[in-house]
């Protein structure tokens, strides 16, 4: 066995360096894809107060996704602390939202996780709970909006409107059978590839789509102060959550092509130019994508530079908690 340690600790460093060297090339290659100089036209021309708006929603928005990992915290019960937690969870979805789930969903959430001293079973259980909050929300908003009429389909589109609709009703009955299942099934673990996954409370849950709605509802906000009030919040939102769909579907890092067709699309019949829209989806990416991204990357640096201190002084603190006395301030 300990001749196995010094090859183990190698392997460990060859896959470290291919990941910098992975994550390196997404991001020159991200960045090249961008009008920079049109980018910062936009930005520079905007109105300041729906500037100002938009970005304290971003900053909202980023920090509910913290909640997610928080509620993975909760659901695990593992005892990271929650502000190295809130960390990891900016960092992970800022790389996701922008590069690819494989990256910042799994790969950097393994990393980071794993360097603070948590399991890799823990690990998978909250990521796993983290994205099914996220769809929880999606879930419960696009039944909504979907089934009530609110997103009109451009003719002879993907997909029809009653075809949008009935999707709708679907994701509601979804909805509703997570629910059901959360406060009545007697059955309540299911194990997949070894992993023990058990279903929450429905008081949790209720909790995962709340949050999570309120997320999507930002978003939602970012682009519709971005437009302008000239179009429906509710249609932006509707449509924001169909080029979700289509990027998750058709994935491109940022959504980069994809954001923009569906909302040109789906945008067609209202009071305003396809220029505007493409501006204000430029100011959104660079708002909620690259930004983060940015001082993600800088927060990534400093948590792997400081992780194996972290890691220890985690461990202490486990250690301590294991062994105090009932009764002694547990």
């Amino acid at each position: 066995m300990a001749k196995s340690h010094p090859r183990w600790r190698m392997a460990k460093k060859i896959l470290t360096v291919l990941f910098f060297i992975a994550v390196v090339v997404l991001l020159v290659v991200s960045a090249q894809k961008i009008d920079w100089q049109e980018v910062w036209k936009v930005i520079r021309d905007y109105n300041r107060t729906a500037l100002l708006s938009a970005i304290g929603l971003v900053i909202a928005s980023y920090l509910i996704y913290g909640c997610y990992d928080l509620l993975g915290r909760a659901y695990c019960g593992h005892k990271l602390a929650k502000r190295q937690v809130m960390l990891v969870s900016f960092i992970c979805y800022a790389f996701n939202l922008t590069l690819s789930p494989w990256v910042g969903g799994i790969g950097m959430r393994y990393r980071l996780y794993s360097r603070l001293g948590l399991r890799g079973a823990t690990i998978t259980r909250t990521f796993s709970l983290s994205i099914t909050t996220n769809w929880r929300g999606y879930i419960l908003l696009g039944g909504i909006i979907f089934s009530s009429g609110m997103v009109k389909v451009p003719e002879r589109w993907y997909i029809s409107q009653s075809s949008l609709q009935i999707l709708g009703v679907i994701l509601l009955l979804i909805s509703a059978f997570y629910l059901w299942a959360c406060a009545f099934a007697k059955k309540r673990h299911l194990t997949i590839k070894g992993q023990r996954l058990v279903l929450p409370s429905w008081r949790f849950a209720i909790l995962q789509m709340a949050v999570s709605s309120l997320n999507w509802m930002a978003m939602g906000a970012i682009i519709w102060l971005l437009l302008g009030p000239q179009v429906d919040y509710f249609l932006v939102l509707g449509v924001l959550l169909v080029s979700s769909i289509a990027g998750v579907i058709v994935h491109i890092p940022a959504g980069i092509g994809v954001l923009e067709a569906v909302f040109i699309a789906m945008l067609s019949g209202e009071e305003i130019s396809r220029g505007a829209i493409i501006a204000a989806l430029l100011a959104y990416r660079a708002l909620y994508y690259f930004l983060p991204l940015l001082l993600a990357t800088i927060g990534y640096l400093i948590l792997e530079s400081r992780a194996k201190h972290l890691r220890a002084k985690n461990q202490r603190k486990l250690a301590g908690e294991k062994y105090k006395i009932p009764g002694r301030g547990c």
